[in-house]
């Protein structure tokens, strides 16, 4: 009797295939295999990134300022640094207790470096911190997702609070006329942006989710899904960490307020005598060319 042919055997399922991030899988993957390559890519941007920046005059500003002056304002970001790691680092930790500060420190600079080269230095690296938890200790990714989301939210909280005063500023210091408003008025649809986290805190806390339920009217689908289960995780860390939410908002405002006093350093050490507001509003041009990916400042 002639043998039946045997059925084929079907390759064994890759594990996280269906994940939404597993695109940055198989990324992660080949940054280990090519560190060469991606130390090339690294040169290049950074290439790409100082071609147009005056090195010459940056030089000569640099030289005016005594050694002391220079320590004290690296002194002074790397605690800005360390306040934006806190904030997400206690959202992290009430969630799981085990993970450490200072791995999350590292990976927070690096998020940075990714965020500078992308559209928008506001955002870009947010899928490497979710790939730092999920591999790092063993999170899953739709609750380190959810971290991600608690620390952008906070993240632009703070940045509103920033606006409020920046436009201030520019009003005390007589930048724009009373009848020459249009640059102030222009910010209007950044002020609307930049509202929807706090009213976003609060649905969440109320157990609404706003974003999940705009997406279902549209589809379904295993992102919509995901993107749903987020967005509740980071409900139910409002509602069963309000101590942690409430001290990372502080952090998050202590944070902010660094980078202003960071730029009146500088503006003392270089000799400029500005007012307070005139500060302020100096500080909130360059800030606003930083916030959005538009040319301004």
């Amino acid at each position: 009797m002639k043998d039946l042919p045997s059925s084929p055997t079907l390759p064994p399922r890759e594990e996280g295939r269906n994940s939404p991030l597993s695109l940055w899988d198989a990324i992660a993957a080949r940054v280990r295999a090519r560190p060469v390559a991606i130390y090339s890519l690294l040169a290049i941007l950074l290439y790409f990134a100082l071609r147009n920046a005056p090195l010459i005059d940056i030089w000569g500003t640099l030289r005016k300022l005594h050694l002391w002056q220079i320590f004290a304002l690296l002194g002074l970001n790397v605690i800005i640094y360390i306040l934006v790691t806190l904030r997400w680092w206690l959202i992290v930790h009430a969630e799981k207790r085990d993970i450490s500060f200072l791995p999350l420190l590292a990976a927070r600079v690096a998020v940075f470096g990714v965020s500078y080269f992308t559209f928008g230095p506001q955002v870009g690296g947010e899928p490497l911190q979710v790939l730092v938890l999920q591999r790092n200790y063993g999170m899953t990714y739709t609750r380190a997702t959810s971290t991600v989301v608690m620390d952008k939210l906070l993240e632009f909280l703070a940045n509103l609070v920033l606006l409020g005063v920046g436009l201030t500023a520019i009003v005390r210091a007589d930048i724009f006329s009373v009848n020459g408003l249009g640059p102030v008025a222009s910010l209007v649809g950044l002020l609307a942006l930049l509202l929807w986290p706090p009213i976003h805190i609060i649905l969440l806390y109320h157990g609404k989710y706003p974003i999940s339920a705009v997406l279902r009217k549209f589809s379904n689908n295993k992102f919509v899904r995901f993107v749903a289960a987020s967005e509740r995780m980071a409900g139910t860390f409002c509602r069963r960490h309000l101590w942690a939410l409430v001290s990372a908002i502080i952090i998050s405002l202590f944070a902010a307020l660094g980078m202003v006093f960071e730029f009146f350093c500088i503006t003392s050490f270089l000799g400029i005598h500005l007012s307070l507001w005139q500060i302020i509003a100096a500080w909130m041009a360059g800030w606003l060319a930083f916030l959005v990916p538009l040319p301004g400042g």
